[in-house]
């Protein structure tokens, strides 16, 4: 599933080839995509522009002239490309957002786990896993006392602590293992066994990385493309997603994977050790 650096490249990439686009046709071959009535739909943006594209977490949100804002979660393997009006498009294309300037922008998504839900520009935090999400991974909206303060109140294992939206919005599977493996912190450490040092190099390696994944376009392990079609960069500086079994860059020690909650996780056993409780 595509993260937070994933999506903002997308969104990057969306500015370019979407923004201050008007639409004079929609056409939906897959209506499960669409949450709303795919009529109301078509019929609400039918003659709207596209004025910009935001992000909150991994969902984009696209702001259109009659205040609605479409919020359009990737999933698993969603993305969008454009192309010239009524190009042959194939099987897996199922929203086509038809351009006057002659472009069109499709959704394509094989799994068909992507949704799009449109709502009043104001009530997009009402939807979905954005009623609870958490604060964006910057410096700005992520304050360390915050994290603090959640991280004592949690007896669970800190990678699921960490994949969970609610705490901070933005982090999956790759980016958890990454930063666990930067900050030398085991993926089955319990949240609240973590030292305040631990949790300040935590927090300050979250922002870092998340920033630097989003500077190389995020990370291509097996489908993940921007709206150009390019894969990111990312993947070439990972240190221990989908490491398993190579040698740790820090210390040489073999990386070995586990399943954390059901979810596949590499980590360094020399780096990373289980500790007992030392907090302070």
């Amino acid at each position: 599933m595509p993260e937070l650096p994933e999506v903002e490249t997308v969104r990057r990439g969306l500015l370019k080839i979407a923004a201050d686009r008007k639409i004079n046709g929609i056409d939906v071959h897959y209506g499960k995509t669409i949450t709303n009535d795919v009529e109301e739909f078509r019929q609400s943006l039918i003659g709207q522009t596209i004025e910009t594209i935001d992000r909150r977490g991994k969902y984009l949100l696209f702001r259109f002239s009659n205040d609605l804002t479409m919020v359009s979660h990737l999933r698993m393997e969603g993305s969008y490309y454009t192309q010239p009006v009524n190009a042959p498009i194939d099987k897996h294309t199922h929203v086509v957002f038809k351009f006057t300037d002659g472009t069109e922008l499709c959704y394509r998504d094989t799994r068909k786990f992507g949704r799009m839900t449109l709502v009043k520009t104001g009530e997009e935090m009402t939807v979905g896993g954005l009623k609870t999400i958490g604060p964006e991974p910057t410096a700005a909206d992520f304050k360390l006392d915050y994290f603090e303060k959640i991280l004592r109140r949690s007896r669970g294992k800190i990678k699921p602590f960490l994949l969970n939206q609610r705490h901070v919005a933005g982090l999956g599977n790759i980016y958890v293992d990454e930063v666990l493996w930067m900050s030398e912190i085991n993926p089955e450490q319990p949240a609240n066994t973590l030292t305040k040092d631990q949790i300040q190099v935590l927090h300050d390696n979250i922002i870092k990385e998340l920033a630097t994944a989003t500077k190389y376009k995020g990370t291509t392990v097996h489908t993940f493309k921007n709206a150009f079609g390019d894969a990111g960069a990312f993947q070439e500086q990972l240190n221990a997603y989908g490491r398993s079994g190579d040698r740790c860059p820090r210390c040489g020690t073999k990386m070995v994977k586990i399943k954390v909650n059901q979810r596949g996780t590499t980590f360094c056993p020399h780096c990373q050790p289980l500790l007992e409780n030392k907090n302070d």
